[in-house]
């Protein structure tokens, strides 16, 4: 693994995308954070702006998310670009391709778990995935000390893989991650024309950035400096985008 880089990083430059393979992590990154998975908004604007980015990109362009794949290709309708969803697990080619991984036995009793610590605390959010289950507590961050001893324990029972996230903890399936996405993604011949770019603000997006710099590439950390394989930064969701639109020869 590349050492990590120093907390201050500087924007990317604007020919980054110059014959790029890009990818791009979703909540955080191309929308603002909402209090619960459903309240985000996918514009006009913004499916515009992903459709010329891909048709600058010869179609080389993916969503790499934590959320489904399913959920995602809604949001932006007959206009949606590749997509994997659940950290890697779940792929939605543009291609009309489907993939996805086997839904683990003891995700049933984790979830239900899950939706009883959901009804008795007022401000979590279950999240049911396909292949995982999520506990939302944005709206109530004092449980968060409950809502990762719960997951914990979800894990532990019931052989899943314990993700941490933003204001979040889920257990679902295991062995993969953003990481590995996008190597799959890279063994494609379309996106291996390209040189790979990652952007995304999460800690779940780290193996994306580690994964890009061991295969050549660049990774842009979205939001406040921290310890990052990431090679450069943007401060903010509207920043993100009017770099987008930059290199797209869009307005955002």
């Amino acid at each position: 693994m590349p050492d990590r880089h120093p907390v201050l990083l500087m924007p990317p430059p604007a020919d980054l995308l110059d014959s790029a393979s890009l990818f791009l992590d979703f909540d955080g990154t191309l929308v603002e954070l909402a209090d619960r998975p459903d309240g985000v908004v996918v514009t006009p604007v913004l499916v515009d702006l992903i459709r010329a980015l891909e048709e600058k990109l010869d179609g080389r362009l993916a969503l790499v998310s934590g959320r489904p794949a399913g959920d995602l290709t809604a949001l932006f309708g007959d206009r949606a670009p590749s997509v994997v969803g659940s950290h890697g697990m779940e792929f939605h080619w543009s291609d009309g391709r489907r993939e996805q991984a086997e839904r683990p036995a003891g995700l049933i009793a984790a979830l239900a778990a899950m939706r009883a610590f959901t009804q008795a605390n007022d401000g979590a959010i279950l999240e049911d995935k396909p292949l995982g289950a999520a506990v939302h507590y944005r709206l109530n961050p004092a449980l968060e000390a409950d809502a990762m001893a719960l997951g914990e324990r979800l894990a532990a029972e019931h052989g899943l893989y314990l993700q941490h996230g933003k204001m979040m903890v889920e257990v679902r399936t295991g062995g993969g991650d953003k990481g590995s996405a996008i190597r799959t993604l890279m063994a494609d011949p379309r996106f291996a024309a390209g040189r790979p770019v990652f952007l995304g603000d999460d800690v779940t997006d780290e193996p994306g950035f580690s994964a890009v710099a061991l295969l050549g590439g660049a990774g842009v950390l979205v939001g406040d400096p921290r310890p990052t394989d990431a090679r450069y930064r943007l401060e903010t969701v509207s920043g993100v985008l009017a770099w987008l639109a930059t290199a797209a020869g869009v307005h955002a």
